[in-house]
């Protein structure tokens, strides 16, 4: 008696299953197949951070569903997140990276670098980033390097606490980039000119 299958199949990973990577990549390219959407705003880097696969058992076998996080900047001070579901994984990224496009958000930035040391929290996972001297580099693990790069940062050292999830991990650094600060700004709200 033979048991049907479900969408592709029990043995199908399409695209590597719930495989992952820091793939950045400028849009109008290809990157293993995957066609980037939105091709006229090539000003934008994506950079693939977590493909995961989710299998729902129907009577026939397993359907497999796929969601994609993709971290999506310019490079000069914007970035942003967009997390998208689909049957398949280019249609999961190609969303994913609208969503992100959507999303950005402003990041103060002194050169290359940041202006102060600043926190990020999101769940359990805890996200630390300091300014650093021209020629350092990015100094930071794939989820939390994604961000910076995308933003444009060059010159940073990172440190991470708690959760090792990507998607906390992405998040957390977005808290953090929100709460940076100018000289300007500073001075503005404390009302005291800082020497």
């Amino acid at each position: 008696m033979s048991q049907g299958r479900g969408r592709g199949g029990s043995g199908d990973n399409r695209g590597g299953g719930e495989g992952g990577g820091d793939r950045g990549r400028r849009r109008g390219g290809r990157d293993g197949g995957q066609q980037q959407g939105e091709r006229g705003r090539s000003d934008l880097i994506d950079k693939l951070v977590k493909i995961r696969r989710c299998a729902c058992v129907v009577k026939g076998g397993r359907r497999f569903s796929f969601t994609a996080m993709v971290v999506v900047g310019n490079g000069k001070g914007k970035v942003g997140v967009g997390y998208a579901k689909a049957n398949e994984v280019p249609p999961a990224v190609e969303k994913a990276t609208r969503e992100g496009g959507r999303s950005m958000i402003d990041v103060i930035m002194t050169g290359h670098t940041i202006p102060h040391l600043v926190e990020g929290r999101f769940g359990s996972a805890h996200v630390v980033l300091l300014p650093a001297s021209a020629g350092t580099g990015v100094i930071a693990g794939a989820a939390v390097r994604a961000v910076c790069e995308a933003a444009g940062i060059h010159d940073i050292l990172t440190k991470s606490f708690g959760s090792t999830n990507p998607h906390n991990l992405v998040k957390a650094t977005l808290d953090a980039l929100k709460q940076l600060r100018s000289r300007q700004e500073v001075e503005r709200l404390r009302g005291v000119s800082l020497t």
